[in-house]
């Protein structure tokens, strides 16, 4: 089903036409009979959303998260600087694509017209060898994006072009889930490129930003989930590649208010509450265990990530059934990242951009400049004459020498804004993390769903399988709902509607022409150039 989704007081959300649209399943305003109640257990983007979605409907609901802090991997949190300033660290630049529907649709309880969103003019990316790519002036909607994408980009040659393999490519053309997980799930995502043929400049420039934007190396990362990602931000939606950034730190823009609405609603929001194991009680209902108390609860939503995932049903020996609870233990992360955020005693130069992806600079995945848009750091820029730097490095080594990581970082942002080679670094904070999901070759299958071997045991996650066409903060928002609609279905409450980007390629003919398409066994041979 697809149609104009409108926001709160007006105006349409997506300028998509073709978004997809999943009615709510009707009934009662709440739950018939007596009030029912829910724990969730992680304050992230999936357990907010769980319990925002089910709050509003009635529900008694808890919420525990172990850190002092909501907004999972978008936390925020304070710091005093060397300089005596107060500042707000996170984990990191994150970006808010206009494809992200559910998501925003969250934000949308606290801030109607998402004004605390501030769009970037652009999505450049720049290559050590002097390319760059820019998604400003590429057309938004398929297939002129791909077309506009490639005759724009200096990484596209002719020669190139002629050497590709297109029937390689078809599958890219009518992306379905869970159809390309059966199509592309047995490949990683440097094979199915290989296979395509696809362009080494434009592989090292775009894609292998695109790829280790999930966090792994695309060697590493199942070429579907790829696929998914193309479909969901260029191929397959209209929004096309520009994104949103919260004008002040996270805590502030997103998470603060939503605790207040979820007060509002009588929510019980604790935070540095950890949750050491959940057991079913005969008859219905689960005891929720902390340090502190021991509460039972109908139902229970479990939204963490996947170390503390496996952990707690480890802990809880009588949830699920055995297979499912073999699925969980299977559940890897991704390798660690970090990120390095540099106050500077001197600013860059103008005409650097707030984001911009890197290739070539060493480990360096993205460096973002954040007075561009941020109010925090822009007023401690104004006040000191100096800048906000932020830099990323994704899929390092486990073994990874920290301070010498550093250091290079630091380096690879002089060779890439020189300017900041004379800076003095006022103060450093590095944020070594090692806990987002891993999508791995031939691992869809055996993921966790929302629902459980437990009626009253849900997930919701970035790591959870969902039949939909969602990745990243876009599917822990939209599981997260998922999660409370399974619990309101179940007590014959009316759930919440849901929007993602189509669910199959947009153009009849190009349909046709991807089910043409053989399966792919191997990676294509190279060749030849003429």
């Amino acid at each position: 089903m697809t149609g104009a989704l409108l926001r709160p007081g007006g105006g349409r959300a997506g300028r998509d036409r073709r978004i997809r649209v999943l009615p709510a399943h009707p009934g009662a305003p709440r739950p018939a009979g007596r009030t029912r109640s829910a724990a969730v257990v992680g304050g992230g983007i999936a357990g907010l959303t769980a319990a925002t979605a089910l709050a509003e409907r009635g529900v008694e609901v808890t919420v525990y998260e172990r850190r002092p802090f909501l907004g999972g991997r978008v936390a925020g949190w304070p710091v005093r600087l060397a300089d005596g300033s107060d500042a707000t660290m996170s984990r990191g630049f994150h970006a808010f694509f206009r494809q992200y529907y559910n998501l925003r649709a969250l934000l949308r309880r606290t801030d109607p017209r998402l004004a605390g969103l501030t769009g970037l003019p652009d999505y450049p990316l720049q290559h050590s060898s002097g390319l760059r790519d820019s998604f400003r002036h590429v057309p938004r909607t398929p297939p002129l994006s791909a077309l506009g994408f490639v005759a724009l980009s200096p990484a596209f040659t002719v020669r190139d072009l002629m050497r590709m393999h297109p029937v390689a490519a078809l599958p890219l053309l009518d992306v379905r889930v869970p159809d390309v997980y059966r199509r592309l799930d047995h490949l990683s995502a440097a094979e199915y490129l290989d296979a395509i043929g696809f362009p080494q400049a434009a592989n090292s420039l775009a894609f292998s930003v695109f790829s280790r934007s999930f966090f792994a190396d695309p060697a590493e990362l199942s070429a579907a989930e790829m696929a998914l990602m193309f479909h969901i931000y260029f191929l397959g939606s209209s929004e096309g590649l520009l994104f949103d950034v919260p004008d002040a730190p996270y805590p502030q823009a997103l998470w603060e208010p939503l605790r207040g609405h979820l007060d509002g609603l009588g929510a019980d929001v604790r935070t540095g509450t950890a949750v050491h194991g959940v057991t079913p009680v005969p008859g219905g209902g689960y005891v929720v265990e902390t340090d502190d108390t021991a509460d039972r609860h109908d139902t229970v939503v479990l939204a963490l990530d996947a170390a503390g995932l496996r952990t707690l049903v480890g802990a809880s020996p009588r949830l699920g059934d055995r297979p499912w609870r073999e699925r969980v233990a299977r559940l890897r992360t991704a390798p660690p990242f970090l990120v390095s955020r540099l106050w500077l005693d001197r600013p860059v130069a103008r005409d650097r951009p707030g984001f911009l992806g890197t290739s070539g600079y060493g480990p360096l995945d993205n460096a973002s400049v954040l007075e561009r848009w941020e109010s925090q750091a822009a007023d401690w820029a104004a006040r000191t004459g100096g800048s906000v730097v932020e830099l990323h490095a994704y899929a390092l080594r486990d073994d990874t020498a920290r301070e010498a990581q550093q250091d290079l970082l630091l380096r690879q942002l002089h060779r890439l804004y020189p300017e900041t080679r004379d800076a003095r670094v006022v103060d450093a904070r590095h944020e070594w993390q090692a806990d987002c999901p891993l999508f791995p070759v031939g691992s869809h299958h055996d993921r966790p769903t929302v629902t459980t071997p437990d009626p009253g045991l849900v997930l919701a996650g970035d790591l959870v399988r969902t039949d939909l066409p969602v990745a990243l903060m876009e599917r822990a928002a939209t599981t997260g709902f998922l999660a409370a609609n399974a619990l309101l279905h179940r007590w014959g409450a009316r759930c919440h509607t849901l929007h993602t980007v189509p669910d199959r390629g947009r153009s009849a003919p190009l349909r046709a022409a991807a089910a043409l398409a053989r399966p792919l066994r191997h990676p294509a041979p190279p060749v030849p150039a003429p």
